[in-house]
């Protein structure tokens, strides 16, 4: 650690060399040292983020392997507070001199600078490191991933199989990425923590055509910490229920405009309490004013029978985190509780200017970005009806099974696609349906979800928003709106 007798210009004769291999305690004293710098040109508070990516992945088109992607990166992150004010700036180059000319760039832009040559450097005391990767075995993850030849066997393995069980194909997809980050966190706080991160993607994409009909079916599994994930995918499972479900919307009718009472399955369902209504509790939407719910912490903003969660602890789940990218560890949030809204999603920045506790929601996509409040694992939670139940609640409605992609709006107003629906009679699935969207606003669905059954799924997704795109986890129960406009011919 660096002394309490440094001055400043002793700063420019020093020569540490952290290890280029891993993120460690070597690192320690250059940070202590740049973090004690800026504090005595003025600045609050600084945060370091350093960053190790190795990336790869893997497309398999009907046959063929027609793309293998690998990304490699290093980099750092320097956020720096001025009372209200922040900035932030990034580099590539790791030595102490690269970081010291961010640091300096960084306190130019909030009017600070570098303290006089005699200046006296405070000692930043960092915590006991926090090292999560050797803590829970997670040094040899990268090695013990999938090979290239593996990424393209079990891809085309995969495409081979679900040929031979779907009807009409058009094209098939096999999809896979592994995305490997070693991240460690300094701050003039005294936070210090490493962590590395293993994250996996793989599923299908199948079109299906005959004559002027048309289907198209995604699904994709998502998995952090499990360098097997792809050796163990059960790609012949997943390719009978893709199968299956693209026949069936092969022929379909398409549904009727109108409102409808809805019954919604479970696990990617919850994209859209992720996007209509989750985003809008992050403290970058109350920073903005641009959510709904901006004062209403303690009152009722959904159903007496809603409550929802976000967390980074599920195992093995798309958005977990064992720390956030603020060196934050993780933890549950309780954000509807019986309807009433009980908590929001905040990071550093957020709860400074909002005043709302931070949660360990500080994520951002790579340290070319400032983190920001972002959600994790998002999810409703298990209800007290069975799925008996809800199906005989409706008299006519539509049950949709899988969700597209869509929109929403700043305040909340959203459209999603269905791709894979069925209309409800009298409590029964009677024919398939394509073409339906649903649409609506979040402060009013909220209202309208009345039942929620007790199979609880979750599913691998993707968020962007200000700081990038991160990996998130969506999820409910199967659930019952019991009215929403819904988009058809």
């Amino acid at each position: 650690m660096p002394s309490t007798l440094l001055i400043s210009k002793e700063i420019p004769s020093l020569q540490y060399k952290p290890s280029s291999d891993r993120f460690d305690l070597t690192w320690a004293s250059p940070l202590s040292t740049l973090l004690g710098l800026g504090r005595a040109a003025g600045a609050d508070f600084i945060e370091f983020f350093l960053e190790k990516v190795n990336y790869i992945s893997c497309l398999a088109e009907d046959d063929l392997i027609t793309s293998i992607a690998p990304r490699l990166s290093t980099g750092a992150g320097i956020r720096i507070f001025r009372g209200k004010a922040d900035c932030y700036v990034s580099t590539n180059d790791l030595s102490f001199t690269g970081l010291k000319n961010a640091l300096e760039k960084g306190l130019s832009i909030l009017g600070l600078t570098l303290p006089s040559p005699n200046a006296f450097i405070p000692e930043i005391n960092l915590e006991m490191f926090r090292d999560y990767a050797s803590a829970k075995g997670k040094e040899n993850w990268l090695r013990d991933s999938s090979s290239m030849q593996e990424m393209g066997d079990i891809l085309l393995s995969a495409n081979d199989y679900i040929n031979k069980k779907a009807s009409h194909v058009q094209s098939r997809r096999a999809a896979y990425f592994r995305d490997w980050q070693e991240v460690l966190v300094a701050s003039s706080d005294g936070t210090f923590a490493r962590d590395i991160r293993l994250t996996q993607s793989v599923g299908y994409n199948l079109l299906c055509a005959d004559g002027a009909n048309r289907s198209s079916i995604g699904k994709r599994a998502g998995n952090t910490s499990d360098p097997n994930f792809l050796k163990t995918w059960d790609y012949q499972t997943e390719a009978l229920d893709v199968a299956e479900s693209a026949g069936k919307m092969l022929y379909a009718d398409y549904v009727e405009s109108g409102t409808y009472p809805i019954l919604m399955a479970n696990q990617f369902g919850g994209v859209i309490f992720h996007e209509a209504c989750g985003h809008l509790l992050e403290t970058t939407q109350i920073e903005q004013k641009t959510t709904p719910f901006i004062d209403k912490k303690g009152e009722k903003i959904a159903h007496e029978n809603l409550t929802a969660w976000d967390e980074g602890l599920s195992s093995n789940a798309f958005g977990t985190i064992d720390m956030d990218d603020e060196g934050m560890p993780a933890q549950r949030t309780l954000l509807i509780e019986n309807g009433i809204l009980k908590n929001f999603i905040a990071d550093r920045a957020g709860a400074m200017k909002t005043g709302h506790p931070r949660t360990g929601s500080g994520r951002r996509q790579s340290y070319a970005y400032a983190a920001a409040s972002r959600m994790r694992n998002t999810y409703i939670a298990p209800g007290n009806y069975t799925l008996d139940d809800l199906f005989a609640s409706v008299d006519k409605g539509i049950y949709c099974k899988k969700m597209g992609g869509g929109s929403v709006g700043a305040t909340g107003e959203f459209n999603f696609a269905v791709d894979e629906a069925y209309l409800v009679e009298n409590g029964k699935i009677t024919k398939p349906l394509k073409g339906a969207t649903l649409i609506g606003e979040a402060k009013e669905i909220m209202n309208k979800i009345s039942m929620c059954s007790q199979d609880l799924g979750l599913a691998a997704g993707f968020c962007g928003s200000v700081s990038g795109s991160v990996y998130v986890t969506v999820g409910q129960p199967h659930l019952k709106v019991d009215s929403i406009t819904v988009g058809g011919r």
